[in-house]
C-alpha cells in the first residue's frame, strides 16, 4: 500500500481540498460536505454557496478533516467535530432517546477520490481524524457508520464508512441507530 499523509483541513490545506471536491462536481450534487453542519441560510441554494460556505468555516475554523494526500495531491477525507458544529446527523430523535452522554467528537462523513476506492485511504483518514481529536484535547468520540453484516455494499453508500472500519480502529458498538447505521464509541486520550 502506497504511503499517504494526513494534514488536517485548514487554510493551507483549503486548495487541494476544493480541488478533489470539483473534481467530484461537489461531491455528491454540490454537498460540499456541509450535510452535518447546521442548516446555514446560504447552505444548499446553490454550487457556489455551498463552495463559499464551505470555504468561509474553514477559515473560521468551524470545519474539521483529516485530509489524506498522495504526495500534494488530496485523495479523501474523514470529516469530524463537535456535536455544536456537526449538529445534523441522522436519525437524530431516535439517537437523542438513546443517548447516555453525548461525545465530545463526531466522526460524520468520509470521501475517497474514486481513484482511490479500496485501497484503505479511509481508514488512513480515520487514524487521521483520531489524532487530530487527540491534539485538540481528546474525549468520547462517536461515529455512526453502516452497519453492512458483511455484504459488499457500494462505496458511494458508505459515506459514514462501515462498522468494520471502526472496530478496527478501536471503536466499539454503543447501539443501533435507523435501519442499518450504528453508533460507534471511543475515547481518545488528549496529547
Amino acid at each position: 500500500m502506497p504511503e499517504y499523509t494526513v494534514r488536517p483541513l485548514g487554510p493551507d490545506t483549503w486548495d487541494p481540498y476544493a480541488t478533489l471536491v470539483e473534481r467530484h462536481n461537489g461531491v455528491w450534487g454540490g454537498c460540499w460536505c456541509l450535510a452535518f453542519h447546521p442548516k446555514y441560510p446560504d447552505r444548499g441554494q446553490s454550487l457556489e454557496c455551498n463552495r463559499a460556505l464551505k470555504r468561509r468555516l474553514v477559515h473560521d475554523g468551524l470545519a474539521h478533516a483529516a485530509v489524506v494526500f498522495d504526495v500534494d495531491r488530496a485523495i479523501g477525507w474523514c470529516q469530524f467535530g463537535t456535536p455544536a458544529e456537526l449538529p445534523s446527523i441522522y436519525h437524530r430523535k431516535e439517537y437523542e432517546a438513546t443517548l447516555v452522554e453525548p461525545p465530545a467528537y463526531r466522526i460524520t462523513c468520509f470521501f475517497v477520490d474514486r481513484d482511490y476506492r479500496r485501497e484503505g485511504v479511509s481508514a488512513v483518514a480515520l487514524r487521521g481524524a483520531l489524532e487530530l481529536i487527540a491534539q485538540a484535547g481528546g474525549g468520547a468520540v462517536e461515529g455512526y457508520p453502516q452497519d453492512t453484516q458483511g455484504k459488499r455494499v457500494s462505496a458511494s453508500f458508505l459515506y459514514n464508512g462501515t462498522r468494520s472500519l471502526f472496530e478496527r480502529a478501536g471503536f466499539t458498538f454503543d447501539r443501533p441507530k435507523g435501519k442499518n447505521h450504528c453508533v460507534m464509541r471511543r475515547t481518545v486520550e488528549a496529547r
